[in-house]
């Protein structure tokens, strides 16, 4: 039963040498074509935007990728890339107790835009010196910034930073000199340029608000006490110019009042003279009617003689006055009814009027 189904299966079959070849030559083809992808793969790189490729081989850096797109390098572990990054970064200092050149203490909070500068030299200044690292090279530049602006502020006044004058506030020179101080240390040590500076916050300890709101008042003490002295000198001088116009003006009214009055009583003689050449009778009657006239008021009671100057015009008329005195009429004898003597009596004490 063996030998039968021996012969049953005893089949003739070709040699397996010949294919064992050829698959062998397919496997190692393909094991080929796979490296030499591989290889090809890990020589290409990609540069992106915002970026450089630094490329180390065997941890040396020999060649710096600054140019976005791709690129050819020795395939890994010759040759290794190691991005860097160019985009632009901000930090801040933080508050910061400095010392202005016055002498007094001041609070600034400083910012600082910074990015890797672009040339190969300084990309590898900054993988050597940084580590690659961006937040250890912004923990270093906060201490630079706050050594910086010990040194900046020390330069300035405070009134060159606080002041509400802006002609006088010179904040502007503070940031670019605070620039120039951080520019040459991070560029030289760090390949890192400084992009832009800026203050963020500015504020006074209690002992400064104090000694500055101190001096404030005394300046606008000073500017009041100058305006006040002026106003007394501008009034003064109008007040002078004032009194020395009145003074000429009264003179000058004076002067004029004088010449009105000569020339008036000149006039008023000429015009009594006229009178007085046409008819003497009558200018001394109008002269003794003006003296009756101020003498007599109207509450003015009058107890007196007819034949009395010169209350005898208002008996014997004009003719009373012509007429002499030896030829005036025998004076009646007084009675108890007529007095003696003439007398006005007005509202006040008597007045006695000898003949």
């Amino acid at each position: 039963m063996t030998d039968a189904v021996s012969d049953t299966f005893d089949l003739d079959l070709p040699p397996a040498a010949p294919v064992a070849g050829w698959v062998v030559a397919l496997r190692m083809g393909l094991g080929l074509a796979v490296l030499a992808a591989a290889a090809l793969v890990s020589s290409l790189v990609l540069v992106p935007p915002g970026e450089a490729l630094v490329l180390t081989r065997f941890g040396d850096p020999v060649r710096v990728l600054t140019v976005p797109g791709p690129a050819w390098k020795m395939p890994a572990p010759i040759e290794a890339a190691v991005p860097v990054d160019l985009r632009l970064r901000t930090t801040s200092s933080g508050l910061q107790d400095v010392g202005t050149k016055d002498g007094l203490r001041i609070l600034v909070q400083a910012y600082a835009g910074w990015q890797v500068a672009g040339d190969p030299g300084h990309v590898r200044q900054f993988l050597r010196a940084a580590r690659n690292d961006p937040d250890a090279f912004a923990a270093q530049l906060r201490s630079f910034m706050g050594s910086a602006l010990q040194v900046t502020a020390s330069q300035f006044l405070l009134s060159d930073l606080v002041n509400s004058d802006p002609q006088k506030c010179r904040l502007g020179a503070f940031e670019q000199t605070l620039a120039a101080n951080l520019s040459e240390t991070t560029l030289t040590m760090y390949g890192v340029r400084i992009v832009q500076v800026g203050t963020e916050r500015l504020s006074l300890p209690a002992e400064t608000l104090a000694a500055t709101v101190a001096r404030m008042r005394a300046e606008r003490e000073t500017v009041a006490a100058e305006r006040t002295a002026e106003g007394m000198r501008v009034a003064a001088a109008i007040r002078s110019n004032a009194d020395r116009d009145a003074r000429i003006l009264a003179a000058t009214a004076l002067q004029k009042t004088a010449e009105i009055d000569a020339a008036s009583r000149r006039q008023a003689g000429e015009i009594q003279a006229q009178a007085y050449d046409i008819d003497p009778q009558l200018y001394a009657l109008v002269r003794s009617l003006d003296t009756l006239g101020r003498v007599v008021g109207p509450r003015t009671r009058l107890v007196l003689r007819a034949d009395s100057a010169p209350f005898n015009v208002l008996v014997g008329g004009p003719a009373a006055l012509a007429a002499p005195a030896s030829q005036a009429p025998a004076s009646p004898a007084p009675t108890s009814q007529t007095p003696a003597h003439p007398v006005v009596t007005q509202a006040g004490p008597s007045l006695m009027a000898k003949p």
